[in-house]
């Protein structure tokens, strides 16, 4: 079999394609998570906290001053973003837990289908109380007629 009919099968096999939808389908929901967090959720926040806009922490660690993280980019500057990744943690935390209740729920539904019951295929001579087959009319073990 050759590379391309190998790639062919994988491509197009179940798994792949839904795991390329997963992946393209949780791009965008950590693009949605992302502006949750940038636009609705770190406003109210930092105001709270004295006006602060959280995006905009950082420390500069070259010569200079700069009023804003975008300045500071502007000139170069090395800079520790950590108001960038207090966004990103509360971004990670927000999908996490989207995700673990997913997958608890989708658990529970699996958890409610209903086993079937296998019926027994023995049941017990009357005689010598050994376990034969259910339709037998003979015990293999005592020869009594059931």
């Amino acid at each position: 079999m050759s590379i391309i009919q190998e790639f062919k099968e994988f491509a197009v096999k179940g798994n792949a394609i839904d795991m390329a939808v997963g992946i393209v389908i949780g791009s965008a929901f950590g693009t949605i998570v992302k502006s949750l967090v940038d636009d609705i959720i770190m406003p109210p926040f930092g105001l709270l906290l004295g006006g602060v806009d959280f995006s905009n922490l950082f420390v500069n660690l070259s010569q200079g001053s700069y009023e804003s993280l975008s300045l500071a980019k502007d000139a170069g500057a090395a800079t520790i973003n950590y108001g960038l990744f207090v966004n990103a943690l509360i971004s990670f935390i927000i999908i996490a837990w989207a995700l673990f209740m997913i997958v608890k729920a989708t658990n529970k539904l699996k958890k409610a289908e209903p086993v079937a019951e296998v019926a027994p295929m023995t049941k017990e001579c009357p005689f010598c109380k050994m376990s034969i087959h259910k339709d037998a009319t003979r015990c293999p073990h005592c020869t009594a007629q059931l």
